[in-house]
């Protein structure tokens, strides 16, 4: 079953189309990859999906229902969530603070007959994306100080604390070093396949190394898709991303 399933999807910015005529699925459970060259209209589909634009034309459906335009909070209450290119966490509180203001935010309003056992919960919960996210030992460090690739899981780990069922993660490797890469495809590991996860990724053996299937952008058309293998050996896939006369 499809738990995301977009339908002719268009979107044009002063004449040019960055998206165009874009069919997409992605099933429960599945983690799978969006990958193209720059411009390829990638980030577009992203901005889509999460609200941050509206399409010209098309339909984006999440569990069967229409989500085009919805803004950011209705879709955390459906279940989805995103990390972005560049780091989105608030520097000047904890590492504990950053996830626990993602677990409140899911639950809503504490209620004052119901406070202490909301928190007690939300600061177990906190505590358990923390262990996830490889953080438990820095609950108490100003977010700001932590490494680039820990500022990158503490942005995942804010996003799984919404407890989402499906997962947008545009380039969650970007600007890491190689230690930092390989840990963050063993976090993606750890929650695949109890989430459905969408990921934009430029790093094409991490994106080989996760995905169940991968959706091939070029110039803001569906140029290929497939398993890895199937990809990997696709000529105008090579052609097209990888740069290779074949």
């Amino acid at each position: 079953m499809n738990l995301l399933e977009i339908r002719r999807l268009t979107k044009k910015f002063r004449g040019l189309v960055a998206v165009e005529a874009l069919d997409l699925s992605v099933s429960k459970g599945q983690t799978k990859s969006l990958i193209g060259p720059n411009g390829a209209g990638k980030t577009t589909v992203f901005n889509m999906i999460s609200g941050a634009l509206l399409p010209n034309s098309g339909e984006i459906l999440f569990n069967g229902h229409r989500i085009n335009g919805f803004p950011s909070h209705k879709l955390c209450h459906l279940g989805i969530a995103r990390s972005f290119q560049i780091t989105n966490i608030f520097q000047g509180l904890t590492v504990f603070e950053n996830v626990r203001l993602s677990c409140q935010g899911k639950t809503g309003r504490i209620s004052l007959l119901g406070s202490v056992d909301n928190l007690k919960e939300q600061a177990k919960e906190t505590g358990r994306i923390l262990d996830l996210i490889g953080l438990s030992e820095k609950g108490d460090e100003l977010a700001g100080n932590l490494s680039h690739g820990d500022q990158r899981h503490l942005e995942i780990g804010i996003a799984l604390a919404s407890m989402p069922t499906f997962l947008l993660l545009d380039e969650p490797t970007a600007g890491m070093n190689l230690g930092e890469s390989r840990a963050t495809i063993e976090l993606i590991k750890k929650f695949k396949g109890t989430l459905t996860i969408l990921l934009i990724e430029h790093d094409i053996d991490l994106v080989f190394e996760v995905s169940d299937e991968i959706a091939v952008l070029h110039q803001g058309r569906l140029l290929a898709e497939g398993t890895p293998g199937e990809i990997k050996t696709n000529k105008e896939v090579r052609q097209a991303y990888l740069g290779e006369e074949v």
